[in-house]
């Protein structure tokens, strides 16, 4: 399953491999609760995001890949040093090892 980044005729396959999962990060908040809004360099990126791509699984040790426990479309929680960042086209996307992930939001 590979994700597709579509912007001004460009268009950019990533396939991760392994147990490698291609995440878009949610935005942050721009205003907080008491309406105070917030400069880029104040605001706390979100450790949440959407799965746009996910790779074939972990490679075990009797040579079968493992089953991702996640899917493309799944809406996750993940650790916020983990993530690798790549930019493609003026678009932001984490790369990370599923093992990241720590859970999904129904």
């Amino acid at each position: 399953m590979a994700a597709t980044a579509t912007k001004k005729k460009s268009k950019v396959n990533l396939q991760p491999l392994g147990d490698k999962v291609v995440v878009s990060r949610d935005e942050s908040q721009e205003v907080t609760v008491g309406g105070i809004y917030l400069p880029d360099s104040a605001k706390d990126k979100p450790s949440r995001g959407t799965i746009i791509a996910i790779g074939t699984g972990k490679l075990l040790d009797d040579g079968t890949r493992g089953e991702m426990q996640v899917k493309k479309g799944d809406r996750v929680l993940f650790t916020s040093y983990a993530p690798e960042t790549i930019s493609i086209d003026d678009e932001e996307y984490l790369l990370m090892s599923e093992s990241d992930i720590l859970a999904v939001i129904d």
